[in-house]
């Protein structure tokens, strides 16, 4: 090893961050494991590396001892005084063993060293990247495909699309781009895991943000999301701005701005109502495309509330196989309970539908 060694550590430190201290340190360990492998030796050695020429010595070091037990780590006091007079019992005597051909092991050893550590300071800038980004929407390339597992080319890493976390109907091919929802990302030893969802409200919600400047700027605010990915969302948004549409804002132009949202996901129904503080208000919005009658709320302090429709509008209010009055239990927080007008007058029980804790209300 060299002085120009040493310069390729010092460009190394500015270029990738790297610390020239802690990575010679980490090479004089691996040298210390090198000799002992390869000299088949237990003594007590040290590696010293000069941080400027790049040198390098093995150092042998004993303890000095009144009386030796363990030749190869004690030196008795009168064997270090021939040395250096100075030495005292409880001093540690160091002497040069170096072998002539341990420059080429070194030269592999700290190789090995250096490049474990860009690759560890890679996987950490990568984590560091990412772990920052959850919540976020990125776009990516369907780089290959095990089982149902789909593992998806970011850039700078790959990240795993599960199948728990695909949306039913939809089928990607490798090279395919996709946008995906940053939901996870977990240190392993094989490196940053990026977790990544086409399912997660969240992505629902940031496509409205990229697509809607009065969402992105805080003029609309989204209240509440729920999802059934590949059939349905409903989205709750609110602005307290009295010249500003809240729903029209999302919708856009003869639709443009949805409409590139319902692109994305393959053609999702997206239901978008306008939040009110007012639970009565906020129910009846919830339940479009269903007209609502009345809205009873409970007297026993739960959020629950018992919706009258019209007759013919029971089945547009419940949905197929309960969607829509699932969804919109979901989005607004309530438990909702949808009669008939016939039912209610004849004082029919109904199964109520609640917010299922467990699903995010807010994506």
């Amino acid at each position: 090893m060299n002085r120009e060694f040493i310069q390729a550590i010092e460009d190394l430190e500015k270029e990738r961050q790297i610390s020239k201290d802690v990575l010679i340190e980490a090479i004089e360990s691996a040298l210390v494991s090198a000799y002992k492998k390869n000299y088949g030796t237990s003594q007590n050695v040290r590696v010293d590396i000069d941080h400027e020429s790049g040198d390098i010595a093995v150092l042998m070091r004993m303890d000095v001892v009144e009386e030796v037990e363990d030749e190869l780590t004690q030196i008795s006091i009168d064997e270090a005084r021939e040395i250096d007079y100075r030495y005292e019992v409880g001093d540690i005597v160091e002497y040069q063993v170096t072998p002539r051909d341990f420059g080429r092991i070194a030269a592999q050893t700290a190789k090995q060293v250096v490049v474990q550590r860009i690759r560890e300071a890679e996987r950490g800038m990568i984590f560091d990247d990412y772990i920052t980004r959850q919540g976020e929407i990125v776009t990516g390339t369907v780089q290959r495909i095990s089982n149902e597992t789909i593992f998806v080319n970011l850039g700078k890493t790959e990240g795993i699309l599960s199948a728990n976390e695909q949306v039913p109907g939809e089928r990607y091919k490798v090279n395919d781009r996709l946008k995906v929802y940053i939901m996870d990302v977990k240190k392993t030893t094989k490196g940053p895991q990026v977790f990544l969802s086409r399912s997660h409200p969240g992505l629902v919600k940031r496509l409205f943000e990229l697509e809607v400047p009065e969402i992105e700027d805080g003029t609309v605010e989204i209240k509440g999301i729920a999802r059934e990915a590949g059939s349905r969302t409903k989205l709750a948004v609110y602005t307290s701005f009295e010249d500003v549409d809240p729903v029209g804002a999302c919708v856009g132009t003869r639709g443009t701005r949805v409409q590139a949202i319902v692109d994305e996901l393959h053609g999702e129904k997206i239901d978008i109502i306008v939040w009110n503080e007012d639970p009565k208000e906020l129910i009846a919005s919830v339940l479009s495309p269903a007209k609502v009658e009345e809205v009873i709320i409970a007297e026993n302090g739960e959020k629950a509330a018992t919706v009258v429709v019209p007759d013919y509008q029971l089945s547009l209010a419940i949905g197929k196989e309960g969607q829509n009055v699932r969804l919109a239990a979901k989005v607004s927080g309530w438990k909702i309970d949808i009669k008939s007008h016939s039912q209610y007058e004849k004082g029919e029980e109904v199964d109520i539908v609640k917010c299922d804790e467990e699903d995010p209300i807010e994506g």
